[in-house]
C-alpha cells in the first residue's frame, strides 16, 4: 500500500494524464489557467552556448511547462501544478536543483525548497537537506502535514522519509559539470581569496493560476557553488525567495540569496501591489532594477511573477534567465537570453 504522500502524488498524476480530455472541456475556468517558470538567471550568452545545449534547455523548459499545464487543464490545483513542474526540473541535470545541484565547499550537495498556497497563505519549506530526491515535495509535506513552516537538515530528511518521500544517495546528485564548477571556484578562491559569484544563479521555480483562481508558487535550489556547508539562501525563506497571495500575485526569485533575504523581495512585489497600488509590472521592475541593485554587493538576479488576472512578468537584470510560460492553449514559450 502506498504511503499517504504516494497516494496524493498518484492522484495528481492520474488527474494530469488520464482526465485531460474530459475535464478540460467541462471544468469552469480552464480557459484562464496560466503557468510561468524559471530555471535560474545569470551569465547566459548565446555566444557561449552550443546549439545542442541551447536545444536541450529549451526542450526541458517546454516539457516542464507542459507538465504543469496538463494538471491545470484537467482542473487540477495550482499547488499540484507547481509541485509537479518543479519536480521535473529537480530531476533534470540541466538545472541547479535536485539532481543537477551544485556542490558546497565540503564537496556535498545541499538543497533548499519552498511551496506557498496563495489561497490559504500556508507555506512549507526545507533547507540544507542532502538525501531528499525531490525537495519541493518535502516542502509541500511540511506545509500539509505539520504545524511548522520550515524544517532543516537531518530532521527534515527523517520526516520526509517517514512520510514516503523518495530518498537518494550522494551518487545520484553528482554531475561532472557541477564538480568542475566547484574545482574552478576553489581555484579562484585560492588565487584571490574571494568566492566566485559569477555565472548562473541556478534556482528553479514555478508560479501557477488554476481554474479556481488560486495562485501557488514553488522554488527549489542547490544554492551557490562553493557555498559553506550549512548555508541557507532565500529560496526556503517565505517572503524572501517565494511568496503567493491570491489577492495580488505569486513570485519565485533567483539570484544571490543573501540579498533577496535582506530585501524580502518576493513579498515586496506583493506589498507594492497591495499597499503601493502598483501594477504587477511596475512592482516587479522596481524590485529587480531598483531595490535589488540598490543593495549593492552584486545585486543581480531576477524573478517570475503571476497575478490574479493572469498577467505574467519574467524580469531580470542579468544577461539571461532560463524562463517560460504557458497559457490555456497548451503552447509552451521558452526563452534563454535577454533578446529572443
Amino acid at each position: 500500500m502506498l504511503p499517504p504522500y504516494g497516494l496524493r502524488l498518484a492522484r495528481s498524476f492520474a488527474l494530469a494524464f488520464l482526465l485531460v480530455p474530459t475535464l478540460a472541456a467541462t471544468t469552469p475556468g480552464v480557459d484562464d489557467v496560466v503557468m510561468v517558470i524559471h530555471g535560474g538567471a545569470g551569465t547566459i550568452r548565446k555566444s557561449e552556448m552550443t546549439p545542442e545545449r541551447e536545444k536541450a534547455y529549451l526542450e526541458a523548459l517546454a516539457e516542464a511547462l507542459r507538465t504543469g499545464h496538463r494538471i491545470l487543464a484537467a482542473g487540477g490545483s495550482s499547488l499540484d501544478a507547481v509541485e509537479a513542474t518543479v519536480r521535473y526540473m529537480e530531476d533534470s541535470p540541466l538545472f541547479n536543483a535536485g539532481r543537477g545541484a551544485v556542490f558546497t565547499s565540503a564537496g556535498t550537495n545541499e538543497f533548499d525548497a519552498c511551496v506557498m498556497d496563495g489561497r490559504t497563505h500556508q507555506a512549507g519549506a526545507v533547507a540544507a537537506v542532502r538525501r531528499i530526491k525531490n525537495p519541493v515535495s518535502a516542502a509541500r509535506l511540511v506545509m500539509t502535514d505539520t504545524k511548522h513552516a520550515l524544517l532543516v537538515g537531518e530532521s527534515a530528511e527523517q520526516f520526509a522519509a517517514a512520510h514516503g518521500i523518495e530518498m537518494a544517495d550522494s551518487a545520484y546528485f553528482y554531475t561532472k559539470e557541477r564538480w568542475r564548477a566547484l574545482e574552478r571556484a576553489r581555484e579562484k578562491e585560492r588565487q584571490d581569496g574571494q568566492s566566485d559569484r559569477a555565472g548562473k544563479f541556478g534556482t528553479v521555480g514555478a508560479v501557477a493560476l488554476d481554474a479556481n483562481g488560486d495562485i501557488a508558487s514553488a522554488t527549489s535550489t542547490g544554492g551557490l557553488t562553493n557555498k559553506r556547508w550549512g548555508r541557507v539562501g532565500d529560496t526556503p525563506i517565505i517572503g524572501a525567495g517565494t511568496y503567493a497571495d491570491n489577492a495580488t500575485c505569486g513570485v519565485s526569485c533567483t539570484g544571490v540569496g543573501e540579498l533577496f533575504m535582506r530585501g524580502v523581495f518576493a513579498y515586496r512585489v506583493s506589498a507594492l501591489m497591495e499597499l503601493g497600488r502598483h501594477s504587477l509590472g511596475e512592482a516587479v521592475r522596481r524590485v529587480v532594477h531598483g531595490d535589488l541593485v540598490a543593495l549593492g554587493g552584486g545585486g543581480s538576479g531576477g524573478l517570475i511573477a503571476l497575478d490574479k488576472d493572469g498577467v505574467i512578468e519574467m524580469e531580470f537584470n542579468t544577461e539571461g534567465m532560463y524562463r517560460g510560460y504557458i497559457r490555456a492553449d497548451g503552447q509552451p514559450h521558452a526563452f534563454l537570453y535577454r533578446s529572443p
